[in-house]
């Protein structure tokens, strides 16, 4: 294909054989560091770009949802490697690239499957914190596993004997990176987790890069772990390194050196604590002291304990004061008695016929002693018996007359026997 001044040729067929030319490549393999993910939600496609590790080269790369999710955890940071196949655009001429398969590498593939093993472990609840077993406070033995004469087992074993001097440590080694470490290092977790006077495990290392920590993400290792019924302290590494031993462990240490103050406390700042603790006795006992003397003085100045007979007294003056009331309640209710007797006697005797008879009235009976109310009950000469106020009389009737003007009541003439 030529071209020239006087005859050139249409844009869009150098765009044409550009295209033709650049799709002739196919898919390739190749290798690039993810610095940039672009995840757009409920997308089919989404974008991540791609940097090569030894030249200033990066490319934008399309990538559709299945493929991104088989992949698998990825995260920017990482290197993979990704099946690319180069495409240019009949409408604007850019060129794209579309990835057909996605795959971390190196240590963007440890790192996938160990996020991977993590998911698994995650959800047996291996790391469930409401598990995790609480670190004695001094414990007399101390089990370690580390790498012999290691760096960390110093740190340790140091740190320790300068905190609490009496705690014991039981070393286990073990290789500490290589194809048997995590299998010896749960072989001595198991051996010491045997051993009854064992009260807490620490497994240290130093720190490394991921390959030479990746025996402390081993799956038997961590089952190990969590099935110990000793307490296990991970101090693996530095602060930045975080192996999944880290997560079943029941207490992280940042470092060996910090696993060793995790584990026992320190003898000196335990002595001050103390005498502050016995200080704090001291002063609550002393106020205590002083509490207990004000009640005890105000117990003394109370009137019932400088005079022994004060309680006596002051009974017996309420009970002479019961007395007082008690007399003068019977005197009134004797004076309120008397009253109404001497009334009742005055309504029975304004009742009484003697009053009757003291006032000139006359009482009648015939012989047989029954009262005489009528002029018709008697007959001339019968004998009569009249009672008066001072005495009784033995009549005889000489006469009867008969009152009809009023209330036909009788009169008799009566004369002395």
């Amino acid at each position: 294909m030529t071209s020239s001044p006087s005859e050139p040729l249409p844009l869009g067929r150098i765009v044409a054989a550009t295209k033709q030319w650049v799709e002739r490549l196919g898919e390739q393999w190749v290798e690039g560091q993810l610095i940039e993910l672009k995840r757009r939600p409920g997308a089919k496609w989404h974008f991540l770009t791609l940097r090569d590790r030894l030249a200033e080269t990066s490319a934008t790369v399309m990538i559709a949802e299945d493929v991104l999710r088989q992949a698998g955890p990825v995260a920017e940071g990482m290197t993979v490697v990704a099946q690319l196949r180069p495409f240019v655009s009949s409408r604007n001429a850019s060129l794209s690239f579309g990835c057909r398969d996605l795959r971390p590498s190196g240590e963007g593939r440890l790192l996938a499957q160990l996020e991977q093993r993590k998911r698994i472990l995650l959800a047996e609840g291996l790391f469930d914190p409401a598990l995790k077993k609480r670190l004695p406070f001094l414990p007399r033995v101390i089990g370690l596993v580390t790498g012999a004469d290691s760096a960390a087992e110093r740190d340790v074993q140091e740190n320790v004997r300068r905190r609490w001097p009496a705690a014991r440590i039981e070393v286990r080694h073990a290789l500490v990176q290589g194809e048997r470490a995590a299998e010896q290092v749960a072989s001595a977790v198991t051996a010491l987790d045997a051993v009854a006077e064992v009260e807490v495990i620490v497994v240290a290392r130093g720190g490394g890069s991921l390959e030479d920590l990746l025996a402390f993400s081993d799956e038997h290792l961590i089952r190990t772990v969590f099935a110990a019924r000793t307490p296990v302290v991970s101090a693996i590494g530095h602060e930045s390194d975080n192996p999944l031993l880290d997560l079943v462990a029941d207490v992280r240490a940042s470092t060996p050196t910090d696993a060793a103050k995790l584990v026992v406390p320190d003898v000196r700042e335990q002595y001050d604590l103390i005498g502050q603790a016995r200080a704090r006795i001291e002063r609550a006992v002393e106020s205590l002291v002083r509490a207990e003397q004000r009640h005890l003085d105000q117990y003394r100045s109370r009137p019932a304990l400088q005079n022994p007979l004060y309680a006596f007294d002051r009974e017996l003056d309420q009970l002479t004061q019961q007395r007082w009331r008690l007399d003068r309640a019977l005197d009134q209710r004797l004076v309120s008695e008397r009253t109404g007797v001497q009334h009742l006697r005055e309504r029975a005797g304004a009742m009484s016929p003697r009053r009757t008879l003291e006032r000139g009235y006359a009482i009648l009976a015939d012989g047989a002693g029954d009262g005489v109310t009528s002029t018709r009950e008697v007959d001339e000469g019968d004998d009569l018996q009249v009672y008066l106020a001072d005495g009784q009389l033995v009549v005889e009737v000489r006469e009867v007359q008969t009152n009809n003007r009023s209330s036909g009541r009788e009169a008799a003439e009566v004369s002395d026997e």
